[in-house]
């Protein structure tokens, strides 16, 4: 016997499918998104001076290889986050005008600063 459903099934059940089409063009978007990778260790940065695109949005990967904590700020990005050791942290950076954006380790500011230029 086959069984008749309504309309408000069917709509119910195509809202529920919605997040999940959502989450994976999201997913697929996040993959072409330009990386900035910046990696620490124990009071030194492997890059002083990043070149991104301006007015797309980037991934920050923040990668510590050292023993002691490392803590990634940018003011200018509104970015904050501490790192501990062996650790990775990421953050998506909305879109941004062009500029210079200055970044540190503030637990080690004398030797950890640099810029992410964004063209």
């Amino acid at each position: 016997m086959l069984h008749r459903r309504s309309l408000g099934t069917w709509m119910l059940k195509g809202l529920m499918a919605l997040p999940l089409a959502g989450a994976f063009s999201m997913a697929q978007a996040q993959d072409d998104m330009p990386v900035a990778r910046i990696e620490f260790n124990d009071g030194e940065v492997n890059t002083r001076m990043l070149e991104l695109p301006a007015r797309t949005r980037f991934r920050l990967e923040m990668v510590n290889t050292g023993k002691t904590p490392a803590e990634f700020e940018s003011r200018s990005l509104g970015v904050e986050i501490v790192i501990p050791p062996g650790a990775t942290r990421t953050r998506t950076v909305p879109p941004k005008l062009a500029g210079k954006y200055p970044f540190f380790d503030d637990f080690h500011m004398d030797t950890t600063q640099g810029h992410i230029i964004l063209k």
